[in-house]
């Protein structure tokens, strides 16, 4: 079955995490996407290990890949070529010609010097929409360094309200900047498809780390705007909603996250305290945000007397929403997540190998290719064939090492 973007090649050109997030969001739906990785060394996170998939490298029957490299590359082909080499530009180029989009993340300026960044691929296809993905964007005091995830958390505010309030700041367990730059980067490229289906011409998007980081802060961002006073770490807490946050039961926790008036009348009566209800005092939410230090060690003390899953039994009856602190093996083994299907497995030669699907679904269908991450090179053969050379062409660029 096709997907939406069924007919779309995509050069990517990126690696780590960020832009191949895109690249693998743009293969699930549908587009032909090919990655372009150094000969020698591949993709950075091929060597991101331990845990690895496949460790019986003496018997040499199976492949030792990191499981860091197998999130973010499903559904691509892998082509090995060394773009320091003329060849290797020309080889680049040609791709461009008939690419729709092409990702990358070196450094600003880092393409230029071979003459493959998007000013000069454009001039080879006016079409072709590229997507730039640096930490800290194509311009500015800070264009030319370098950005990587946690940096990117700490400069852009986020680990200032991660954390307990007398604890160090913390980062996030996921290199989720990195997550969401791949979200932006791949929302651009689609709305500049779509607009040059109007006027026949490409965009260049520019996406920075930093910039994403910035914009993600959400409600956080307008707290210190309209207050004019930086958010406060509050752990588990929220800052602008009471209670919502993690309580501790008689053999656990649970995340209790109650967004209005209404659920927390249903609390209170849970709780044995209807009478908190019409407390002026915790009748609202802003009143429960302001008297915070009273109320929540008041419900603290009650959940402490019983066992959590009979808590969420409670809560669920009164739909209260609430909600255990899985492992990631528990939510693996959650009845909801097997039900969507978000764990699946695809075959790459002998190894099984595990995927997280996308969660996108069209007309009831997922969204997510069933091509698993490829070796490095895999598919160098193919697509150089397709592109017109011989097989004894390939077999020099090979000697050469321009592929492999």
């Amino acid at each position: 079955m096709s997907g939406p973007l069924d007919g779309i090649v995509v050069l990517d050109m990126s690696r780590v995490l960020a832009g191949p997030w895109a690249g693998q969001l743009l293969a699930d739906l549908g587009a032909r996407v090919i990655k372009i990785e150094h000969p020698e060394r591949g993709d950075d996170t091929r060597g991101w290990g331990p845990p690895w998939l496949g460790e019986d490298l003496e018997a040499g029957s199976v492949e030792r890949v990191a499981a860091y490299f197998l999130c973010a590359n499903r559904g691509k082909q892998s082509l090995a070529v060394d773009i320091a080499s003329e060849r290797g530009q020309a080889l680049i180029r040609q791709l461009a010609e008939g690419a729709d989009i092409v990702l990358e993340n070196f450094k600003v300026g880092g393409l230029a010097k071979y003459g493959l960044d998007y000013a000069s691929l454009k001039t080879l296809n006016p079409r072709l929409i590229g997507c730039s993905i640096t930490g800290f964007g194509q311009d500015g005091p800070y264009a030319h360094r370098a950005g990587y995830d946690f940096m990117i958390q700490a400069m852009g505010g986020l680990m200032s309200i991660g954390g307990e309030p007398d604890g160090m700041p913390m980062k996030t367990g996921v290199a989720i900047t990195d997550v969401m730059t791949g979200l932006y980067a791949t929302i651009g490229v689609l709305a500049a498809l779509h607009e040059r289906d109007r006027t026949g011409e490409g965009r260049h998007v520019d996406v920075a780390l930093l910039d994403v980081q910035v914009a993600a802060l959400a409600n956080q961002a307008l707290n210190a705007l309209v207050s004019g006073v930086s958010p406060e770490r509050h752990g588990n807490a929220h800052p602008n909603i009471v209670p919502y946050q993690a309580f501790a039961c008689a053999d656990g926790h649970l995340v209790l996250t109650v967004g209005n008036d209404g659920q927390f009348t249903r609390l209170a009566e849970l709780l044995g305290h209807p009478e908190w209800a019409d407390d002026p005092a915790y009748s609202t939410n802003a009143a429960r945000v302001g008297n915070r230090d009273v109320l929540v060690p008041r419900i603290q003390a009650i959940f402490l007397t019983r066992k959590r899953d009979e808590w969420l039994a409670e809560l669920e009856a009164r739909g209260i929403p609430a909600g255990p602190i899985n492992t990631i093996a528990e939510v693996f083994d959650d009845p909801q997540i097997k039900h969507r299907h978000m764990q699946r497995t695809l075959k790459r030669g002998e190894l099984e190998v595990p995927q997280v699907a996308c969660p996108l679904r069209f007309d009831s269908q997922p969204a997510v290719s069933e091509v698993a991450p490829p070796r490095l090179g895999q598919d160098s053969d193919t697509i150089l064939a397709e592109m017109g050379l011989t097989a004894d062409d390939i077999e020099r660029l090979r000697r050469e090492g321009i592929v492999r």
